[in-house]
């Protein structure tokens, strides 16, 4: 009965909205190949759960190669070797980890060596909430989709002996260790650990989960490779050996090891097994498994995710414009509700931030992945705008991992911190929400993490390196070859600039005036005789010598700076930029260098650090117009309706922030600064439902009429009013203003 009423109940939302179809327009594989490091793997948004085909690449496509093992995304469109479907996931990111708990349907004889159970795959299909491929080696089609915390597979398979993998011993994790116990001929639990994302920290942790099959398999055994003799023999044909353990029910554990299940199958018989994911238990993860079940009814299940993402893609709906537009701007969209995902089982249960307890929310989601300084700089500000519920989640969740850790998140994976990138980006993320409107949570707790954080001695601070030098000589010293130190100062001025912000809102004025004058310090890098650049300094006040304006170009080593060059970081203070102009010489002079480095190709559209250089223009009278220009030339260049379709990795959805943004025609230049600065919207009309909940306006709006097929904006109206001005502010655009831009060919 309960299977039939969710069946009934899906479909019906799923009917109700296809009028709409905003999933039309997403097209799962865009950013699966150039760097992008995106997958077309099923999932809901925000799930905890991802089911992702894993197809590792290597120079040597279309067959496992061992070395693949360690690239950053468990698919690549342009390999066609499949190993199985990974069911936790990591998205957009440029480091390896998870790819674990791999699910593979084979035929024939069982056999647990990924170099043979591996399948060539055709026809693949993928959609938000679903994909699908054809197994060419077995005759298998394959379909998988999701639940927030459960995955749903199902394999057709051809007549005879079919089997079912439960793989835990490949995945990009460099962590090993896992067990496995089959508890009855339809079900198995176990674990797998994974951790130290870009081989930083020590974010290791267990992830388990409770997979159940359809139907009783008519054999089944765990499986355990052998050690080689020799470590030469390690990935030597001889060696790879198993032993396989036929109607085991104990425990296995080890490295490299696995259960199967083995069916006798007719022609096109369907065998469905769903895997519940827990980061707190075994039995946690059966409690999801049964709470969000549909009881192996795949179209349901489908249909429910079909219908979140139609949900979630309505908030924002976009008229004119072509096909692919439309499918890169809802992909990019779509591509920013994986994460930050949510990590509460479904009785409120969770890791506790870097510890192995177990915490407990009742009213809302815990959340976690947060790559806060890709995210901080676009993302955020758009969840706060037009998903503020989410948005205050993430904010909560990132104010309790501050007090059951003791600092607030850098770049947190699993309630784990990986210190990975530079400065204190949870700052931005948390003032810019607070500025927005958004203050239920514990400010309190929030403003005293950062102080912490912004004031304690090097030697007890684990977030800023180079805090005393900093704190006493407003600059982090260049002290050896390759260091982060221009980058790392830039990242800590924005974020005392925000601390600032949120002391001078809550009344702390002595604070607000000493992290704004801190904020400023990045003057302390402009050479003013030679380069007229941000330049690496040395502790004594000297600059260093051996200085080239280009090294870190395609993320070669460089001093000073951290994948980019100082072409790419010159520019990088936003939340200052009226005294960047005036340190380069006035608007004159600002205009020429940063047209420059657009002419000149110093520009990179594939990293962060100069992804707000475009609107620049706008801070310049009069030179507006190569905002308008440039932007769109990036929109069009850069992001496209195919699997190259990313400039490079997503970073967690934050490129495709940037071009939601972008497309729209508005972009938060600074976090903690409430103006949106105004470009020429790529869609004739753009609608962004407000929540009530927290803001008072209906709608935002933003239409555009164009005269001729020009791109340059000849006149902006908000709420009917002419505005000499290529700015709006957060206040108005929640109000429900209706911005008018007339666009012409000059």
């Amino acid at each position: 009965m309960k299977n039939i009423f969710l069946t009934f109940l899906a479909l019906v939302l799923w009917g109700s909205t296809y009028s709409q179809n905003y999933t039309q327009y997403v097209n799962p594989f865009i950013g699966t190949t150039n760097f992008g490091t995106t997958n077309p793997g099923a999932i809901v948004p925000q799930g905890m759960v991802s089911v992702v085909p894993f197809n590792v690449t290597g120079s040597d496509k279309n067959k496992w190669d061992k070395d693949a093992m360690w690239w950053s995304t468990p698919y690549s469109y342009d390999n066609s070797f499949l190993t199985g479907f990974s069911h936790v996931n990591l998205s957009g990111v440029g480091c390896p980890d998870l790819g674990v708990i791999m699910v593979m349907p084979t035929t024939g004889k069982v056999d647990a060596r990924i170099k043979k159970y591996g399948s060539l795959m055709s026809e693949q299909q993928a959609e938000p909430g679903y994909y699908s491929c054809q197994l060419d080696k077995y005759g298998i089609k394959a379909e998988v989709t999701a639940t927030q915390r459960t995955g749903l597979s199902k394999f057709t398979f051809p007549e005879g002996q079919s089997n079912i993998l439960i793989d835990l011993g490949n995945s990009l994790t460099n962590e090993m260790g896992a067990s496995i116990k089959i508890v009855n001929s339809t079900e198995v639990e176990g674990f797998r650990m994974t951790g130290n994302f870009c081989y930083e920290g020590n974010s290791e942790r267990p992830v388990y989960f409770v997979a159940r099959f359809s139907q009783p398999a008519k054999s089944f055994g765990a499986f355990k490779k052998m050690p080689a003799m020799q470590a030469e023999e390690a990935w030597s044909s001889t060696a790879d050996k198993f032993k396989y353990y036929e109607g085991f029910l104990h425990p296995v554990a080890g490295d490299s090891i696995g259960a199967y299940f083995s069916f006798d199958t007719k022609q096109n018989e369907s065998v469905a097994v769903q895997v519940g994911v827990s980061y707190v238990s075994i039995d946690n993860a059966r409690q999801n498994l049964e709470f969000e079940s549909t009881e192996f009814d795949f179209e349901a299940t489908r249909a429910n995710a079909h219908q979140q993402w139609e949900s979630t893609l309505s908030k924002i709906k976009v008229e004119g414009g072509t096909n692919d537009q439309k499918t890169v701007f809802y992909s990019a969209l779509y591509h920013m509700h994986i994460h930050p995902n949510i990590i509460n089982d479904v009785n409120g249960q969770y890791p506790l931030m870097e510890s192995y307890g177990t915490g407990e929310v009742t009213d809302r989601n815990r959340y976690t992945i947060f790559s806060l300084w890709d995210t901080y700089r676009n993302f955020h500000p758009l969840m706060s705008l037009v998903y503020p519920d989410k948005q205050l989640d993430m904010v909560r969740s990132m104010v309790d991992m501050y007090k059951e850790g003791g600092w607030l998140p850098k770049w947190e994976l699993n309630s784990k911190e990986t210190f990975t990138m530079n400065g204190d980006p949870s700052f931005p993320v948390i003032v810019d929400t607070y500025l927005r409107g958004l203050t239920d949570f514990d400010v309190d707790a929030a403003y005293e993490g950062m102080i912490k954080s912004a004031t304690t001695p090097e030697k007890d601070n684990k977030i800023r390196l180079g805090n005393d030098f900093y704190l006493e000589h407003g600059y982090v010293p260049f002290t050896e070859d390759y260091d982060r130190s221009v980058s790392i100062a830039l990242e800590y001025y924005l974020a005392d600039w925000n601390l600032g912000q949120f002391a001078k809102a809550l009344g702390k004025t002595d604070d607000y005036k000493r992290f704004d004058k801190q904020s400023k310090q990045y003057v302390n890098y402009y050479d003013k005789k030679e380069f007229k650049m941000l330049r690496p300094k040395h502790p004594d006040g000297t600059f260093l010598k051996s200085f080239d304006p280009l090294q870190g170009k395609d993320f070669e080593p460089v001093h000073g700076f951290h994948e980019g060059t100082a072409w790419q970081y010159t520019f990088g203070v936003p939340h200052d930029v009226k005294g960047l102009i005036k340190l380069n010489g006035g608007g004159k002079k600002f205009t020429q260098k940063l047209q420059y480095i657009f002419d000149d190709g110093l520009f990179d559209m594939a990293n962060e650090p100069d992804m707000h250089y475009p609107f620049l223009f706008n801070y310049v009278k009069g030179e507006e117009w190569r905002a308008q220009k440039e932007t769109r030339r990036l929109i069009d260049t850069y992001f496209k309706n195919s699997p190259d379709g990313l400039p490079g990795n997503d970073d967690c959805g934050t490129m495709s922030a940037w071009v939601v943004y972008g497309m729209m025609g508005i972009y938060p230049v600074s976090p903690g600064n409430m103006d949106y600065t105004i470009t020429t919207p790529v869609f004739d009309k753009v609608t962004i439902a407000l929540d009530n909940r927290f803001y008072p306006g209906k709608t935002f709006e933003i239409v555009r009429h164009s005269k001729n097929k020009g791109n340059f904006i000849q006149e902006i109206r908000i709420d009917g009013k002419p505005v000499n001005s290529f700015f709006i502010n957060h206040k108005d655009v929640v109000e429900g203003a209706k911005m008018e831009i007339t666009t012409g060919s000059k």
